[in-house]
């Protein structure tokens, strides 16, 4: 297990006028055995910047350190990481074990040692009675877990993982985020992973971080994250549905996005006055979608309201009432985006 420290780290493509600077110098440091997820839409460089750690994209400025190793000029062979991909790029005429033993192999492992770490492997991801199944008789979600077995056999320092539960359906991607969390807590080896679904990102997450144009938006707990937004972005890419940003809200200062989460909006008998356009009915929870109805220059906001499925269910076009709760309001710059301590 290794520490990765990330230092003023940037990614160009091309060089001099026409290059095209595609990360712009991240700062983390990344605790021995932590559990980091780098979220961001897509093409926000969360990929890229994984790469980078693992040898695969040239770094353009910047140090990258694998336990207190600078890795910079380091093939990916020789960082002590593996990788488990989106697509899991199993040999399809190979058994289970042939496939997470054959890394082992090329590296002339003696055939009782891979055998013991293959076994260990197969026992924690629930592969023991599949070892000499061809990965077409496997489901998707077992597949995925062969192509973590075969990572988790060569005991590397750091796991890498770029999206590899994207090919699964909803229920297997739940499952395996399950499997995933009881992996690390089994092996404790230092992990990146990247996602594009922040309720992944949420729930797997020890700190994450969130990754926009390629720029680090915010480094910090998943409730860190969540509670304390450092950015109008992480606001609204952070939580389903995203907090409210609110140019125009009433007594906000002039330059201030006011920021309030769905949740944290209460029906009241007076309040800010909306106008409900659509009810949105999902199981234990309800979400309300409400248009300003004065005129102080709101543009049409949209506001969202998150209820209980026992609360009344207002008609459309009727005027509700909400009040935000103080202690839950957010304050940003409208120039800059940026966070709001005082107002």
């Amino acid at each position: 297990m290794a520490s990765i420290e990330l230092k003023n780290v940037i990614k160009r493509y091309g060089t001099g006028k026409t290059a095209n600077q595609v990360i712009h110098g991240v700062n983390a440091q990344i605790k021995d055995g932590e559990f980091i997820v780098i979220v961001g839409p897509s093409g926000c460089g969360k990929s890229t910047l994984l790469r980078m750690v693992a040898g695969l994209e040239e770094i353009s400025d910047g140090t990258i350190s694998i336990g207190n190793r600078v890795v910079n000029d380091l093939e990916p062979s020789e960082r002590d990481i593996a990788m488990v991909f989106q697509n899991y790029a199993l040999y399809p005429h190979m058994s289970v074990f042939d496939n997470m033993a054959y890394g082992l192999k090329i590296a002339k492992v003696p055939e009782a040692e891979i055998k013991t770490r293959v076994d260990k492997a197969a026992k924690i991801l629930e592969l023991g009675a599949y070892l000499d199944r061809k990965p077409k008789a496997l489901s998707g979600g077992q597949r995925q877990r062969v192509a973590m077995g075969r990572a988790i056999v060569r005991q590397p320092q750091v796991f890498l993982f770029d999206e590899p539960l994207s090919n699964l359906d909803a229920k297997l991607r739940a499952q395996t985020r399950l499997e995933i969390q009881k992996l690390h807590r089994e092996l404790g080896i230092t992990s990146l992973f990247v996602t594009h679904d922040q309720v992944e990102a949420m729930t797997l997450a020890q700190r994450m971080i969130v990754m926009n144009g390629g720029v680090m938006e915010q480094f910090g707990t998943p409730e860190e994250v969540y509670t304390r937004p450092a950015t109008t972005f992480v606001a609204s890419f952070i939580g389903s549905p995203p907090m409210n940003l609110l140019k125009n809200a009433p007594d906000a200062k002039a330059g201030v996005i006011t920021g309030v989460r769905p949740e944290h909006l209460d029906i009241t008998p007076n309040g800010w006055s909306l106008a409900v356009e659509a009810v949105e009915m999902l199981g234990a929870e309800r979400l309300i979608y409400g248009r300003w109805t004065h005129t102080q220059g709101n543009d049409g906001e949209v506001v969202i309201i998150r209820t209980e499925e026992s609360a009344a269910v207002p008609a459309i076009g009727a005027t509700l009432h909400v009040t935000p709760r103080p202690a839950k309001i957010h304050h940003f710059d409208a120039n800059t985006g940026r966070r709001l301590e005082t107002v």
